[in-house]
């Protein structure tokens, strides 16, 4: 009946402890029935708190407790957040007469908790404990492992507050420093940027914006070295607390971390302005980060318009570079109603072309003139390139012939030996021989206004120095030969222009044309060859004779005054290509072979050389009877001389030399 009114007791108890109480600056604390002995079976507990601001000064005046292992049987104990501060039992007594503290505790925060327990039965009458507290300031700067302030922290009573060094700002949480870094705009076309305190360490809890901004056409282009950056290192999962990034538009370089700058060391942004983001934590600081900058002119593409050639010409055209834009032959620019030849065009500072539209057009030639008792078919189109057709009044008119008579020398080439360098001959052998100085080497006339070469003569040599009409070509008896004065080359559109440094193994398209300024007067020792015709009696078989003509390069390895001329028989292409060059490390099987190419000469050492480049290899017409010869084919390359060499087939270039020497017929006027 006795144990109802305890167990009373211990809900009254429970139920005090949970009430909230306000917070005091000082309280007292007594165990149940305090001086008496206390209950058995009794839990009870006191919430304590101070101000906010102060730690707790809690004391007892009196212990007398059961004592027991750990404090198992009957205990006081003392929580703070969780954290057991003390846990007592026993009788404890002060031996300093002067002070009645027989136990105390320090609790740096506002907060505590104080239970006491009994268990079901006490040998002897403990009468417990009493204690005190009271509010007492405590040095939150040094009271805490973590400190409270990112750089200096203030103490007062019930509390503290942060301040920061010189240039920093406080943040809005009042714990951390920063420093205002932002707002720094470079205009120069160079620079340099750096992290605050660079090379000493960069604030923490900063983020800072800075931005290069120069003028529209030119790209920021940034260099960075990496022994010029240390930035706090990512963390496992691979993130940067402290970070460097880069942001041009819709580009982003970064973000960066780590110890020595872990991207490209030079950085090409397409945009004129750039932004730089740091930002850092409040963790570990180190020194940073340093890098040079400077403006690049923005590229324009080198683009190919059609029937147009560029000046000047360049590998890469950049912001504010100006090409004047020239149209081929035939073709002009038309603005609004006016024609011109050519236009200028700038690199703006978007990257593109202004006049861009433009395009170049073929010239309008207008209805052809019309020709005494002839008549002229209406063309198709009056565009240049168009062809139109004239016809006479037969039977009484016919078109007047304006060449001399064709591929029949005055004197016929009689020798019929086959050794090595052909023998001496006369001009008027082969009186379509053509001599170029410069380079040495021949050519082949085809009309009063035009000489037929191979492209390798010509290539790069506008201006080529010509005669006719002499066997010699000793300076002292050049002057009783013709000169010829080229007033334009037309090398053929598939021939391979290449770097002079290059070893050339490409040779087809070897042929071009010269048009001459003045017409060539014709005689015994100047006269034309005959162009073939397209049909197949003009591919010469095999073993059919050639003659050829030239001042080339004989056995004794020099350039010849006499004039040399030989006969050789066709040969298949696949002999050709079993040669072998003078040089061992030259590989014939690596040369381009193609139908365009004729290969002649035999093994005995009668062979074109050096020198003889661009000199017709004539054969006699099948469709006439009496002696005449078209020019089959034009010497071209071969790898050793007194054998096999390889010649332009000239056949199947007939339209184009047709097509060009009519389209320009008239000589140009100056």
């Amino acid at each position: 009946m006795n144990k109802l009114p305890e167990m009373w007791c211990i809900v009254l108890f429970s139920l005090v402890a949970w009430v909230y109480a306000e917070p005091t600056m000082y309280g007292e604390i007594l165990s149940p029935n305090y001086p008496q002995a206390y209950p058995n079976e009794v839990e009870k507990s006191w919430d304590i708190e101070v101000p906010a601001g102060y730690g707790i000064h809690l004391y007892f005046t009196h212990l007398d407790i059961e004592l027991s292992e750990n404090c198992s049987y009957d205990s006081v104990q003392i929580m703070s957040g969780g954290h057991e501060e003390g846990k007592l039992c026993g009788r404890r007594t002060n031996k300093n007469s002067n002070s009645p503290v027989v136990k105390e505790f320090h609790i740096p925060y506002s907060k505590l908790q104080v239970i006491f327990r009994s268990d079901f039965s006490n040998e002897e009458r403990f009468t417990g404990f009493a204690a005190y507290y009271v509010a007492e300031d405590i040095d939150e700067c040094t009271a805490f492992a973590d400190a409270p302030c990112s750089h200096f922290c203030n103490n007062f009573l019930g509390s503290y507050f942060c301040s920061c060094p010189p240039e920093y700002f406080l943040h809005e949480d009042k714990k951390n420093c920063g420093v205002n870094c932002s707002g720094n705009v470079f205009t120069t076309m160079t620079g340099e940027v750096e992290s605050p305190n660079y090379p000493s360490p960069y604030p923490e809890s900063s983020r800072c914006d800075y931005q290069i901004q120069l003028e529209e056409g030119f790209r920021v282009v940034v260099t960075m070295r990496r022994e010029d950056f240390d930035v706090e290192p990512a963390d496992s999962e691979g993130h940067c607390p402290d970070s460097l990034l880069f942001v041009a538009g819709d580009q982003h370089f970064g973000p960066y971390c780590g110890n020595g700058f872990p991207g490209p060391l030079t950085i090409e942004t397409q945009s004129s302005a750039l932004n730089i983001i740091f930002q850092t934590d409040g963790s570990e600081q180190r020194k940073g980060w340093k890098f040079r900058y400077h403006g690049d002119p923005i590229p324009c593409p080198k683009e190919v318009t059609a029937n147009s050639f560029w000046e000047p010409e360049r590998a890469k055209y950049v912001f504010r570079d100006v090409v004047k834009i020239t149209c081929v032959d035939g073709f002009e620019v038309v603005q609004g109603s006016v024609g011109s030849p050519s236009f200028y065009s700038t690199c703006q500072s978007n990257g593109k072309w202004s006049n861009s539209k433009l395009r170049c057009q073929p010239v309008d030639c207008g209805a052809p003139e019309p020709i005494q008792h002839g008549r002229v078919e209406d063309p198709e189109s009056t565009l240049f390139g168009s062809i139109t057709r004239y016809s006479c009044e037969m039977p009484y008119y016919s078109m007047e012939y304006e060449g001399s008579v064709c591929g029949t020398p005055s004197e016929p080439f009689r020798s019929t030996q086959r050794i090595f360098g052909g023998s001496i001959a006369k001009i008027e052998n082969f009186p379509w021989q053509v001599f170029f100085s410069n380079p040495w080497a021949g050519g082949a006339l085809i009309d009063e206004y035009w000489v037929l070469t191979a492209a390798h003569v010509v290539e790069g040599n506008d201006i080529p120095v010509m005669y006719v009409g002499s066997s010699s070509v000793v300076t002292s008896q050049l002057s009783n030969a013709q000169m010829l004065t080229a007033e334009r080359v037309f090398i053929h559109p598939g021939w391979e222009v290449l770097d002079p440094s290059i070893t050339r193994k490409n040779f087809d398209n070897d042929i071009a044309l010269v048009r001459l300024r003045d017409p060539v007067k014709m005689g015994p020792k100047v006269a034309p060859i005959c162009l073939p015709g397209t049909s197949s009696e003009y591919d010469p078989p095999e073993n059919v004779l050639g003659l050829i003509s030239g001042w080339g390069r004989t056995n004794v390895k020099s350039h010849v005054i006499k004039l040399r001329g030989a006969k050789l028989p066709v040969a298949p292409l696949s002999k050709c290509r079993e040669m072998k060059g003078v040089n061992p490390g030259i590989d014939i099987s690596s040369f381009v072979f193609t139908e365009n190419m004729i290969c002649a000469g035999n093994d005995k050492g009668v062979d074109s050389c050096d020198g003889d480049s661009g000199g017709a290899f004539a054969v006699q017409d099948p469709k006439e009877n009496k002696p005449k010869f078209y020019v089959a084919g034009l010497v071209s390359w071969g790898p050793q001389c007194g054998t096999y060499g390889i010649y332009t087939r000239v056949k199947n270039y007939v339209d184009w030399i047709r097509k060009t020497m009519q389209e320009y017929s008239a000589p140009s006027v100056d």
